[in-house]
């Protein structure tokens, strides 16, 4: 039987999910902290003053599962989803071998297998990341490995001087792994976009000509499929022509957009992705798995993954066990305990199936061009210079609704909107820029 104290606790964890009429309840630092009373003690507390603790933080923390949440690239909740966390959660296994995760491993092998092929590989390798950053991280290693194998035994001192190739409007994940990796960020090259955010393949070539004249050896090159801001998706079949000739390893950064794949009308957003040696996919974004769930997916067939990442522990990878080996898969991770994220998306899309992820995918775009055309309609409905931070800590402070904002290159700060929250209506959409307007009216 479950104790009292954990039901009541449980329950107090399901206000979470309860409507809400704001998307936050906006307190400074310090009196939030003196609300929540944040110290821990000697002694525990009895079961009423937890149960109270849990709905302050339920009360105090941002609704991500609000419609009016437009903050960030994940929003919403889908309950098939939240099921699967909680079952991870409450059998708090970890996913390396077949032994304490026999369900899991899988579930994870089918998973993976079957992100494969809405990229077009009938085979492959992969494993479920913590988050798109470590996803990004894990291509490159494993492209400098392919280029250079001996880099696991002997260590940079081997190494020329190589260079990554990426668009100016790429993820900041790809600097974080050229430094993580000892690669350097002066050595990532940065590659013109378009006015719409999207690499121009013709300034890569000659980026790569450059690099080549300085010096470097190219061996990496890291396309976007949904940029973080603009939203915006490289032409991946030019790109895939020009790392066919040059030798290089392609990488897609589908952490965002991977998820058009599901669409019959939008996937040709994409077209060309089964060229790339790597995708990053992350489900937890348009997919709303919740956080987090992100999958690095590989072409290679021959165990790259692992050859670039086992270190052959024998307490826990152990060669004569009586089950087929391969099942144990940690040894392709760069951790070592490693969550349950194949769960959640495989029983949300056993629910829904792929026609119902699909309609998700159709209904954001839906969303998008509504949004557009009502601004449209609005007169001098552009944010310049500091008004967007004042409107923002106003819709904060508020708590009406979250929506971010940002300058990028030559332009001011502008808002950027979300739209992929499945409790999102027309009403909703109109709601912000009606809310724009009244928070702004002053400026």
């Amino acid at each position: 039987m479950v104790h009292t104290t954990q039901c009541c606790i449980l329950m107090g964890c399901l206000c979470l999910f309860y409507p809400w009429s704001q998307v936050c309840e906006w307190r400074e630092p310090e009196e939030l902290a003196a609300l929540l009373d944040l110290e821990l003690r000697e002694n525990g507390e009895p079961q009423h003053q937890l149960l109270q603790r849990i709905r302050d933080v339920a009360k105090y923390s941002v609704k991500t599962n609000h419609p009016r949440f437009f903050n960030q690239l994940f929003a919403g909740v889908d309950y098939h989803a939240l099921t699967g966390r909680f079952l991870t959660e409450a059998l708090n296994t970890s996913q390396y071998t077949y032994e304490v995760a026999p369900v899991f491993v899988l579930m994870e092998d089918e998973v993976l297998s079957k992100l494969r092929s809405l990229v077009g590989w009938a085979e492959g390798d992969g494993i479920f990341c913590p988050g798109g950053t470590m996803s990004n991280m894990y291509a490159m290693n494993v492209a400098r490995y392919r280029a250079f194998p001996e880099v696991k035994l002997k260590g940079m001192w081997s190494l020329p001087r190589l260079a990554v190739f990426t668009s100016q409007q790429s993820h900041y994940s790809v600097m974080k792994a050229a430094a993580f990796q000892g690669i350097g960020t002066e050595n990532v090259f940065k590659v013109k976009v378009d006015d719409r955010g999207c690499m121009i393949p013709e300034d890569l070539g000659e980026t790569i000509e450059l690099a080549k004249s300085q010096g470097a050896v190219p061996f990496f090159v890291h396309a976007t499929s949904g940029t973080t801001v603009q939203g915006a998706f490289d032409p991946l079949e030019p790109i895939a022509d020009i790392c066919d000739r040059q030798g290089l390893w392609m990488h897609v950064d589908a952490a965002w957009g991977g998820s058009v794949l599901f669409s019959k009308e939008h996937k040709h957003l994409m077209r060309g992705v089964e060229r790339a040696d790597s995708v990053t996919w992350n489900p937890h974004k348009m997919m709303l798995t919740g956080l987090q769930c992100s999958a690095i997916l590989l072409k290679d067939t021959t165990h790259l993954l692992k050859h670039c990442h086992s270190a052959d522990a024998k307490y826990l990878f152990q060669q004569d066990k009586f089950y087929d080996t391969s099942l144990d898969t940690g040894d392709k991770s760069i951790q070592c305990g490693r969550k349950v994220d194949c769960l959640k998306l495989w029983l949300m899309w056993k629910a829904v199936g792929s026609k119902g992820l699909e309609e998700r995918v159709d209904r954001a775009f839906t969303h998008t061009r509504y949004l557009v055309e009502e601004m449209q309609r609005r007169e001098g409905f552009e944010l310049i210079g500091k008004v967007a931070p004042v409107i923002k800590e106003r819709m904060m402070k508020q708590g009406t609704m979250m929506l971010g904002y940002q300058p990028q290159g030559g332009r001011v700060n502008f808002f950027r909107m979300i739209v992929i929250s499945p409790q999102l209506s027309h009403q909703d959409m109109t709601f912000c820029l009606n809310e724009i307007e009244r928070l702004g009216n002053d400026l």
